[in-house]
């Protein structure tokens, strides 16, 4: 009894599979379109520090970032209604005695007259790096960006010896083919 629904089972196969052969195969993929979803939370970038030793005006600095999600700030959405919370960077240059040379929060408000009215409304400030020394000031990358895109403004935060900020939009391109620690 096996061995017949066996050679039966083999069988039906085999005509399956015949009857397909002349058959043209339509590559047609037909799928529904997916809405994209926004979570009722608002969406937080990740908290960051990073520390770096910069040579200076003939010393040794510390130069401190830290990135925080901070809910103080207003909320802002993108284009499909997702909300995003907004981020507080400090900036803390030390002395090699451990002594505070600079320290400011920086937030999206801090770079207004810089980016357009569309990047205040719906941007995040994103990120601050320290870049270079330039003579007596230290200069550090900022960009404020529409959330979760590649679309941003850079900045240029520059420090000076006397403790004073500029801060500028960055015209230049970066062709520096040195990796660089974002945040």
């Amino acid at each position: 009894m096996k061995k017949v629904l066996n050679v039966i089972a083999a069988g039906m196969l085999t005509a399956g599979l015949m009857s397909c052969g002349g058959e043209s195969k339509n590559e047609n993929i037909i799928t529904t379109k997916k809405e994209s979803r926004t979570t009722a939370e608002p969406v937080r970038m990740q908290d960051y520090t990073q520390s770096k030793d910069v040579e200076w005006l003939g010393n040794v600095y510390t130069c401190e970032i830290k990135r925080t999600a901070d809910d103080k700030l207003a909320k802002v959405k993108d284009e499909s209604g997702q909300k995003f919370v907004d981020n507080s960077i400090s900036l803390t240059v030390n002395r090699a005695d451990g002594s505070t040379f600079f320290n400011k929060t920086f937030t999206k408000a801090s770079f207004e007259q810089h980016i357009s009215d569309e990047y205040s409304k719906s941007g995040i400030l994103e990120g601050l790096v320290f870049d270079r020394v330039e003579g007596s000031s230290l200069l550090f990358a900022a960009s404020v960006s529409l959330p979760q895109t590649d679309e941003y403004i850079p900045l240029i935060v520059k420090v000076s010896r006397m403790g004073d900020v500029t801060i500028s939009r960055d015209t230049q391109l970066d062709t520096s083919s040195q990796e660089e620690d974002e945040i």
